[in-house]
């Protein structure tokens, strides 16, 4: 059945803060030039926020530039940091304070706001409807098209009422043709489609190698004797700062209405193979300083999702034929700042300027004017003093690597060097047999939890009959290779229980439940045999994440 195509002056794939801010700049622009563009925003999830997670200690800089006046348009931005404490773990039971002095001034976090992004992002989407955009959540984005000059021409959707077995069902439905004279890809941390358009275009030729965390969350209902609206808790040490070669840290957000977020963030060029980030989170939740928090509390929320945190020196060139790569696809986030939002709306910003100067002087041309925008902006000069922080800490360890990041941010990133950490994260793991087993306890259903109850709080759901969206290029490898050499990493990185080995008849079978998946794309980083490739499954499914 033939697909039916819509046309568009711009196709933005993604309704996260860098795509709703492009397309709402968009219209903006066209507005104030008293001229009309058609602007269409397709998103996987099911609604514009169900598939958005992040801390999130929000800086409002570049919402500031987009909506002047957030606070009487309603934006969900009510609760200003109070307090921003930092923790040094020593061990199981030990907490040492942070001395300010000893904190990146970057890092500090007055004048933010702990909010839930995802309630931000449905905001923003009622901005840009409001706007004339038109928004489509629930298709995802499977394909891009290009012309017969190799130029992107737009994106496809995926088809639905697909069976396993690749046979169109009852229900089957063709995905559409999104057409557009130029195309935004904002679909967050190794989009799958803008993993394509890098090594289709070579944009990472001369980038240092992006590198990646993942990052896992919970939302929790606390005794509102233990809550503090507004105070903001980060922290290194343990237990990752027991295991060599590990670096990541953990935050506590105290939100509104007596909520807190809490999580941790584990780079992905760890080297242990028996390690599990999920079950780093649940040990971690019982340290004296979190559990008096948690104490009495409810868990109502869990996810998880990769950060992408290689910052400046692994930023892909920005625009190729047809458009370009903004917010986490491109890999705009402050590792310093640990924040990604208001970098990825400033950059979707950035690119929306120079699509619309491209458009009104009546040009398909192409957006190198981005990338111009973006070297004399401000993303740009906070992303270079910041560029040395995720390199450093590979280089350095985590406490050597943080001395050198305070360093740098007290000479405001004018080192006179620039580090890069060629090795990417897949390649990082060491033998299953040279590296220690890591024994973890039992989860209490207190403070801690399993993976598959984790995964019902995520509201996580796909059609079962569909194809799988976890691609295997070569399904004999996580038996012949991956098992023998690393034990199966992908049993333990993965946080939502998606990936098994099983015994079948007195053989190991590896087994995909791609019903679990939390869409966090770790499997699609972190495989040492990089066998895995993350694609697409149908619209809607995936998450349903409330006020994450």
């Amino acid at each position: 059945m033939a697909r039916e195509s819509m046309e568009f002056d711009v196709v933005i794939v993604g309704g996260g803060p860098a795509g709703l801010a492009a397309a709402c700049r968009l219209m903006q622009l066209a507005e104030e030039a008293g001229k009309e563009l058609a602007v269409c925003l397709v998103e996987k999830g099911s609604e514009i926020g169900a598939h958005i997670l992040s801390g999130a200690v929000f800086e409002p800089t570049a919402l500031n530039e987009l909506f002047p006046d957030w606070r009487e348009r309603g934006a969900p931005l009510n609760n200003p940091v109070t307090a921003d404490k930092v923790y040094y773990l020593a061990n199981a039971k030990t907490a040492v304070p942070v001395p300010g002095f000893l904190v990146p001034k970057d890092s500090h976090n007055r004048g933010n706001h702990a909010i839930s992004l995802g309630n931000l992002c449905r905001w923003l989407g009622e901005q840009a409807e409001a706007l004339g955009v038109n928004v489509f959540p629930g298709f995802a984005a499977a394909e891009v098209l290009y012309d017969d000059s190799g130029r992107v021409r737009g994106v496809a959707t995926g088809d639905m009422g697909v069976s396993a077995a690749g046979e169109p069902k009852g229900t089957f439905e063709p995905g559409y043709e999104l057409l557009a004279r130029h195309t935004l890809f904002a679909e967050g941390c190794r989009g799958h489609l803008g993993k394509q358009l890098i090594r289709k275009f070579d944009l990472d030729a001369e980038s240092a190698t992006q590198h990646y965390a993942i990052g896992l969350k919970e939302l929790w209902d606390i005794d509102p004797e233990r809550h503090r609206a507004g105070a903001v808790l980060h922290g290194v040490g343990w237990p990752l700062g027991h295991l060599p070669g590990t670096t990541g840290g953990w935050f506590l957000y105290h939100l509104e209405n007596n909520q807190v977020a809490l999580g941790m963030i584990v780079d992905l060029a760890y080297r242990n193979p028996h390690l599990s980030p999920f079950d780093e989170f649940q040990r971690w939740k019982h340290h004296p300083l979190v559990a008096k928090i948690l104490d009495g509390g409810t868990r109502v929320a869990y996810g998880a999702r990769a950060i992408v945190k290689g910052g400046l020196p692994a930023l892909p060139k920005l625009w190729f034929p047809g458009g370009a790569l903004i917010g986490d696809d491109a890999g705009f986030l402050n590792a310093l700042k640990i924040k990604g939002s208001h970098t990825a709306m400033k950059s979707g910003m950035l690119a929306a300027e120079a699509a619309a100067q491209a458009l009104f002087a009546g040009q398909d041309g192409e957006l190198d004017e981005f990338s111009r925008k973006f070297r004399t902006s401000w993303l740009h000069e906070e992303l270079h003093r910041s560029r040395n922080v995720a390199p450093g800490l590979h280089k350095f360890g985590m406490l050597l690597g943080s001395a050198h990041a305070v360093a740098g941010s007290w000479l405001k990133g004018a080192l006179p060097y620039t580090l890069r950490d060629q090795t990417p994260d897949h390649a990082t793991l060491l033998p299953a047999g040279r590296a220690g087993n890591i024994p973890y306890p039992k989860p209490d259903g207190v403070l801690s939890f399993d993976k598959l109850s984790s995964v019902f709080l995520s509201n996580t759901n796909h059609e079962e009959d569909q194809p799988c969206h976890l691609q295997l290029a070569d399904a004999d490898i996580p038996i012949r290779r991956n098992l023998p050499e690393y034990d199966e990493p992908a049993q333990r990185y993965c946080p939502a229980g998606v990936y098994e080995v099983v015994q079948e008849n007195g053989k190991p079978r590896f087994q995909i439940n791609a019903q679990n998946c939390v869409h966090c794309k770790t499997c699609d980083i972190k495989d040492p045999a990089q066998n895995i490739n993350w694609v697409a499954p149908e619209g809607a499914g995936g998450p349903n994440y409330p006020n994450m």
